[in-house]
């Protein structure tokens, strides 16, 4: 465990002292456009900061081989080629700004031998006019470039500010559950209304086939006991319409007894969370507790 802390502290110290080391060759290979004098001093540092960038990793290397550690390694593999990198981005901008020193070395002295040889004004005036035009042709590439950069910012800077900041999606949040909250009461208001209406038409459908019999019964009834053929038929129809209701009385009972057992499930599942809910009251009071005591012992530690 000594060992693995020890190299994951050496890890740590690599990471830190990779960014310390870099961190200005970055910063001065993102200065590009200085002048030629800057650009000689530049390289100076640069070069400096390459040498100590160098002992820095073989400082690190030598310490990496003594801890023995394979993780540290690859860092120092990987640290070995940023350095690499940053080296091709030196000789890069070295090489653009002695191109730059040269042509404005060549353009000087082009200009003092026109000076010295006192040439036509007029031509020297051209060929300033030229390079003024140039330059302001480069400007205005320039200008539109940045015109389009900050067109491109501001798309940006409309996206974001279309995307919702933490509190109103907070608010979102809230009224969601709210309105979620208000249709599962108008759902169950609702499926009440219909539970309800479906009794009731099964009710009254109930009582119109009762009524209707009662009507058959009473129309027949004289008419079936004038002769015991028609008594007999008069029995096997009451003795039908008994089944039927005997049926119907079955399926009802069947239905009431779901109702009866989703009713205790639910009972169940009520005093289940009863419980719960109680529970979690218990230790949330005894978490406000522990916390007062907790408070209570941190002013006493610090007076």
């Amino acid at each position: 465990m000594s060992e693995e802390s020890k190299s994951q502290r050496t890890c740590t110290e690599l990471s830190i002292e990779e960014k310390e080391c870099l961190q200005p060759l970055q910063v001065d290979s993102n200065n590009e456009g200085v002048s030629m004098k800057m650009s000689k001093e530049g390289s100076d540092e640069l070069n400096q900061k390459k040498v100590t960038v160098v002992k820095d990793l073989q400082l690190l290397r030598e310490r990496f081989i003594k801890a023995d550690a394979d993780h540290v390694v690859q860092n120092l593999m990987s640290c070995s080629k940023t350095l690499e990198d940053l080296e091709k981005q030196e000789s890069k901008f070295l090489h653009t700004c002695n191109a730059k020193r040269y042509k404005l070395q060549d353009e000087i002295i082009e200009l003092e031998g026109r000076l010295t040889e006192d040439h036509d004004c007029s031509s020297l005036l051209d060929s300033l006019d030229h390079l003024i035009s140039e330059s302001q042709e480069e400007l205005n590439s320039v200008k539109k470039e940045l015109a389009s950069r900050l067109r491109e910012t501001l798309a940006l800077k409309r996206l974001l500010d279309d995307v919702p900041t933490q509190t109103e999606l907070i608010q979102y949040e809230r009224r969601f559950s709210e309105l979620y909250i208000n249709i599962q009461d108008k759902l169950r208001q609702t499926r009440r209304y219909y539970a309800t209406y479906n009794a009731h038409l099964e009710i009254k459908d109930l009582m119109l086939k009762e009524t209707s019999l009662l009507k058959s019964i009473s129309s027949q009834f004289q008419d079936a006991i004038t002769s015991p053929t028609s008594q007999m038929k008069l029995i096997d129809s009451m003795e039908g319409i008994l089944k039927g209701i005997l049926q119907k009385l079955d399926k009802v009972d069947l239905s009431r007894e779901a109702e009866q057992q989703a009713c205790n499930a639910l009972k169940e599942k009520y005093s289940a969370a009863t419980s719960e809910q109680r529970r979690c009251y218990t230790l949330l009071k005894a978490f406000q507790e522990e916390c007062v005591k907790n408070e209570r012992l941190r002013t006493e530690n610090s007076t």
